[in-house]
Parts: C-alpha cells; sequence; structure tokens
C-alpha cells in the first residue's frame, strides 16, 4: 500500500508547496542578479567578453556546490529549518552587496556567495515532494519548481531599476521578496511525515551514485536547467552585443525568454506524468536542437527573440519532465538526489556563458558557443530515446517494484 500523508494534512500539505514557490522564487531572483544586471556592472568594472561570462557563471557554480550541502541538510534537518538558515545568509549577502560593494574582488565574492539562494532548489522541491504521492510528483515538482520564475523578475525589473535608482540600490530592494519568504516558510511551512532511509543498510548516498539513472538524469538535467539557467543569466549580454540594442531593452527581451521557460516547467512535469518521462523528453531535446540552430544564425531580433522563447520553452518544460522521473524514482532519498541532479544543473548553467564568453573573444562571434550546445543537445535527445528498465526501486529496501506506470516512464 503506498505511503502518502493523511487527509488531516491536507492544509499543510497545499500551504508547505505554496511556501515552498515563494521561497524558491525569491532566491531564484537573486540568484541571477549578477546577469540581470551584467551590462551595468560591466560598464562600471570595465569587463571584457570572457570576464562577463565569468561574471555570470560564478553564482551557478557555486549554486551547483550548495545544491550538495543543502540537499544532504534538507534530508538530516528537515526543510523548513534549512529552508530559513539560507534565506538568512542570502538576507546578509544582498546586505554587503547594497552598502559596500565596489571593488572587483567583492564583486567576486558576492557571486560566489549568491550560489546559496541557488541552491534553494535541493530544498524547495524535496521539502513539497515529501507531502505527495508517487503519481503526482510531475505536477506538483512542477509547481513548486515554477518558482524559477524569480529568474524573470530579476531580468525584468532590475535593469529599470537600476536606471532609476543605480544598481547597488537593487542588491536593496531584493531583501524585500526574501524577506516575503522568509515570513511564509516561518508560518506556513511544515515538514512532512517520512520514511526515514534505514540506518543498518549501505550509505544513501553511495546507493544513489552507484545508479545508472541518477548519472542519466544528472546529464539531461545538466542540458535542460544548464541550458535554461546559463542563458537566462547571458541573454541580456548576448542581445545587448549582437544587436547593439539599449541595456533595458535588452533586459526585456530577455525576459520574454525566460518567461516562456519558467511557467512551462509545470507543464513538461504534467505531460510527463501523462505520456512517459522519456517520450516527453525526447521531444523537447529535438525541438531544443532546431531552436538552437536557428539562433546561432542570428536572424533578425524578432525571430531571434521568438526562437529563444520556444527554446528556454522546450528546456524549462524539460526541467519538469526530468524531476517527474527523479520524484518517481529516487523518492526516499528525494532531498539528496535533488541535491546531485540539482548540482548537475548547475555546473550545465555554468559551463554554458563561460563557453559563449570565451568563444565570443576568440572568434569575435557567439555562433561556435551554440552550435557546440546544439551538438550536446543531439547527445541527450539519443541518451533520452534509449530504451531502459527502471533501477530507482533498489533505493528502497523491502519496497514494492515500479508499477507499469511508472515503469513507462523510462
Amino acid at each position: 500500500m503506498r505511503n502518502r500523508p493523511p487527509l488531516a494534512a491536507l492544509p499543510a500539505r497545499f500551504s508547505t508547496l505554496f511556501a515552498a514557490f515563494l521561497y524558491f522564487d525569491s532566491s531564484f531572483t537573486v540568484w541571477v542578479l549578477l546577469g540581470a544586471l551584467g551590462n551595468f556592472l560591466a560598464a562600471d568594472f570595465g569587463l571584457v567578453p570572457w570576464q562577463k561570462g565569468l561574471l555570470v557563471a560564478v553564482p551557478l557554480l557555486t549554486g551547483s556546490l550548495f545544491r550538495m550541502l543543502l540537499g544532504w541538510a534538507e534530508t538530516r534537518f528537515g526543510g523548513r529549518r534549512v529552508a530559513l538558515t539560507a534565506l538568512g545568509l542570502t538576507a546578509l549577502t544582498l546586505l554587503w552587496a547594497w552598502r559596500e560593494l565596489s571593488r572587483a574582488w567583492e564583486l567576486l565574492a558576492i557571486g560566489l556567495l549568491l550560489g546559496i539562494p541557488g541552491a534553494s532548489f535541493a530544498v524547495a522541491l524535496p521539502m513539497s515532494s515529501r507531502w505527495f504521492p508517487a503519481r503526482n510528483q510531475g505536477l506538483v515538482l512542477g509547481l513548486a519548481g515554477a518558482g524559477n520564475s524569480g529568474t524573470l523578475l530579476a531580468t525584468l525589473f532590475a535593469p529599470l531599476f537600476a536606471i532609476r535608482f543605480g544598481w547597488h540600490a537593487v542588491f536593496g530592494l531584493a531583501l524585500l521578496p526574501v524577506s516575503l519568504a522568509s515570513l511564509a516558510v516561518l508560518l506556513l511551512a511544515r515538514d512532512a511525515p517520512r520514511n526515514r532511509a534505514p540506518t543498518d543498510g549501505p550509505n544513501p548516498l553511495r546507493q544513489i551514485f552507484r545508479l545508472r539513472d541518477s548519472w542519466i538524469l544528472c546529464l539531461l538535467y545538466g542540458f535542460t536547467f544548464g541550458g535554461f539557467i546559463g542563458f537566462t543569466s547571458f541573454l541580456g549580454i548576448f542581445f545587448f552585443d549582437q544587436y547593439a540594442i539599449s541595456k533595458v531593452c535588452a533586459g526585456q527581451l530577455q525576459t520574454l525568454a525566460v518567461a516562456a521557460g519558467s511557467f512551462l516547467r509545470p507543464v513538461g512535469g504534467y505531460l510527463a506524468d501523462r505520456y512517459g518521462g522519456q517520450r516527453v523528453l525526447s521531444a523537447l531535446f529535438a525541438l531544443a536542437t532546431l531552436c538552437c540552430l536557428l539562433t546561432s544564425s542570428f536572424p533578425p531580433l524578432p525571430l531571434e527573440v521568438g526562437t529563444f522563447c520556444v527554446f528556454l520553452g522546450s528546456l524549462g518544460m524539460g526541467n519538469g519532465a526530468v524531476f517527474q522521473l527523479v520524484g518517481a524514482r529516487l523518492g526516499p532519498w528525494i532531498g539528496l538526489a535533488t541535491g546531485l541532479i540539482g548540482a548537475a544543473g548547475g555546473l550545465g548553467g555554468f559551463l554554458l556563458p563561460i563557453c559563449l564568453g570565451l568563444v565570443k573573444s576568440t572568434t569575435r562571434s557567439y555562433a561556435p558557443g551554440l552550435l557546440l550546445f546544439a551538438a550536446g543537445l543531439v547527445l541527450a535527445a539519443a541518451i533520452s530515446m534509449t530504451p531502459r528498465r527502471p533501477s530507482g526501486a533498489s533505493l528502497r529496501p523491502g519496497s514494492r517494484n515500479l508499477s507499469i506506470e511508472e515503469s513507462k516512464h523510462w
């Protein structure tokens, strides 16, 4: 019989889902601030293209590293406590950037610390996932993961506020959503009853590392989420450099593409629940490959923006589809699994802007970098289409095998 929270816990499960969304949303708003302000910071600090890529990539790298730590902490101490601690550290980082940031080393240090809100992924998703049965994991994780719409808030409002108040003030204003999320987690979030992983068996982290599915999902998420967050952070710089438009206009066009990827994530989870994660991912990778090839030809700006909207939309749905598989396969240790797979996504997001910046500095064009990413998407599509037997049930000592309905997801 499938374990699930009792009916009396219904208010707690939905209030926790809402709090997890706000925590994720506000954290992602902060995580990509350096990318949203990239053109302003580059002008003030005199950055060249490869340095711009490094600027937006550093928080993505540290976010991937912190995800492992926060994923472990969520499993060990509970999501509510870890979320409140992370939000407190995020507030201190924003305060430093608002009041003191003026030197290059401080900019790098702020980028390193902004990885903490980027790691919210490894807390918000399992905190909400634990309240819901396996058949709803795609939709629930998609709804909680839609908090990546915080990137939209950053790319839309940060350039406007920077023009009006200066870029320092943007970090101060970001304290407002962080404070709201802290209040929501404190008052609304609850840690779900859970079946503890057995303490007399093999180390759960070692088991996860030994599973083939874990590494496959890491690779796929490295392309879906890595592509989404990498382009989210870098698109403003790309539009500004490639099409010579204003900084505010570049941020607004960036927001259009980010919105597609953010709001379509739950759709990807729902489709994976309904039709199977493997089928959905294969189709989405094929669509993303075509879009990436088209963007590398640098068509007129309206067509380029439209293509990036479809491109990031397909990657956003891919994020939801991947985590439908994670929720169904790695249940008792979803905190650890989310940290590991989320780290892979953050690493992909780190490498993408670094690659684009280096290619631009070397060849004076972004085209080779986009073509390289398209080749990676072809590889991911081939892997996602390869039939495999589920191995996640081995993580659940004494548990039932995956049902036929669950097995069709991979």
